[in-house]
């Protein structure tokens, strides 16, 4: 292998890649776990408009995606394929981050208009920084451990993120004014924010591409072609729908939970946190720990075997909520961490086979499409949160959910189902689609030296 391309990445290099997926978090995850429950109770706005917003959003996502993925891999520049849109777009990303909850005092009319713009606004750049952001993980080594090891590090990143942001956010937005209030939230995002831009700037400093780009001319039509006929990666888009879809549910649902069905209140309970920070937290703590068992589990399994395991076990422990009293506080704590520490090695398993599947495409078909297929993977996991977005504010509707009042029982049976049972099956029956995936690591590392011979040659 070339020594270039196939270098061992430095734990600085890794770690300054990781703080990426920390920056992206620090606007993405507040969006995906809050920004539905703040459309309809700070906001005021109907749970059902909101889920037609989700999806209308996602019709320009379907054009955006591609058409970026296909820009990233046709740029070229001194600093690389995908590293220069780190820099040339972390200030915007924060600050469309921080308009999409600004809050103006416009009539409900004005406030959906504002919210579609700032959405739509907000989910074009998030494409356009983390297309190329994760594109940058397939050119920075060619080496499939040492891929799967920057993975472990991007999702340390994004974990850490979640811890920060459970935290600190709520208590926040009681320091200034409380969860309802649009002054909290317009003084409270600026710190997420900022953060955000200043760490998409150190990963743009700290890190490298080495695997050079393909020779020649790319046609756009024949890149679409060489990925409709990539079934590993075909399997993996499968997953990823049906996985996002669960995860928008669950994470929109959740706060409705807490609000709703829970005796959770505002008073602090530990240190300066209520439970409802308390829980927030705790999940992306046992995530991070779970997330060092990544490493092992492979090496026990394999990729594709370890992930069917952890997303059986992980539906399992989410199913379990539906028979946990909602007064018993210490046991929903218990039983969330326990879930979330198995969920920990997940995301990165996913990301680091995504990088198997480029590569693969590049072997059987002579296209390397990085950013398209990331791309791909992201327009696919944001049609499944704006599907399991979209379903939060249509069943929310159906069982009758009105904000910032005492729900009937019809409304809290539905939440809980929406917080436990459905998830917890959704995410069960990617373990089958897994089947498919037929993509061994004995073939990755194979694979990864045939190709890097051609590339030796073609040097």
């Amino acid at each position: 292998m070339s020594s270039s391309s196939s270098s061992k990445l430095s734990v600085k290099e890794k770690v300054g890649y990781g703080l990426g997926d920390t920056a992206s978090n620090f606007v993405f995850h507040i969006v995906n776990a809050f920004l539905i429950s703040y459309y309809t109770d700070v906001l005021g706005l109907n749970p059902k408009a909101v889920g037609v917003l989700y999806v209308a959003a996602r019709i320009w996502d379907a054009v955006s995606d591609p058409f970026m993925g296909a820009v990233a891999d046709r740029t070229k520049t001194k600093a690389g394929k995908y590293r220069p849109y780190l820099l040339w777009l972390a200030i915007p990303y924060g600050v469309i981050g921080f308009l999409a909850f600004l809050g103006p005092e416009f009539s409900d009319t004005g406030k959906l208009i504002y919210a579609y713009a700032t959405y739509i606004a907000l989910m074009t750049i998030y494409t356009a920084v983390n297309v190329p952001y994760s594109a940058l993980m397939g050119v920075m080594s060619s080496d499939p451990k040492d891929r799967a090891s920057l993975s472990t590090f991007r999702f340390a990143g994004a974990f850490s993120a979640q811890v920060i942001i459970g935290l600190a956010l709520i208590p926040l937005l009681n320091h200034f004014g409380g969860y309802s209030s649009p002054d909290a939230w317009r003084a409270t995002i600026p710190f997420f924010a900022i953060l955000a831009s200043i760490l998409f700037l150190i990963t743009y400093v700290t890190t490298k591409e080495r695997v050079p780009p393909q020779k020649g001319e790319q046609s756009v039509r024949e890149d679409f072609g060489a990925l409709k006929k990539n079934v590993p990666l075909i399997v993996m888009l499968i997953v990823a729908v049906i996985t996002l879809t669960q995860l928008g549910l669950r994470l929109g649902v959740t706060p409705f939970y807490l609000n709703y069905v829970t005796d959770f209140g505002p008073e602090k309970y530990w240190w300066y946190l209520d439970k409802s920070s308390i829980f927030w937290t705790s999940a992306p703590v046992a995530l991070v720990l779970g997330l060092f068992m990544t490493k092992p589990i492979i090496k026990l399994f394999g990729k594709r075997n370890s992930l069917i395991l952890l997303t059986i076990l992980n539906g399992i422990g989410i199913i379990v909520f539906y028979w946990i009293p909602p007064t018993n506080f210490n046991l929903i704590l218990i039983v969330n961490m326990i879930g979330a520490f198995i969920a920990g090695p997940m995301p990165a398993l996913v990301w680091a086979m995504y990088t198997d599947v480029v590569d693969y495409g590049e072997w059987k078909f002579g296209r390397r499409t990085t950013a398209l297929a990331m791309s791909s993977a992201m327009l696919i996991q944001k049609i499944g949160l704006a599907i399991g977005g979209g379903m939060v504010g249509w069943m929310l509707g159906m069982y009758g959910f009105k904000a910032n009042v005492d729900q009937t029982k019809e409304a809290r049976d539905g939440i809980l189902m929406m917080f436990s049972v459905i998830p917890g099956v959704l995410l069960m029956s990617t373990a089958i689609v897994l089947l498919w995936y037929r993509l061994s690591d004995d073939e990755v590392t194979k694979i990864t030296a045939e190709l890097e011979e051609r590339r030796d040659q073609e040097a």
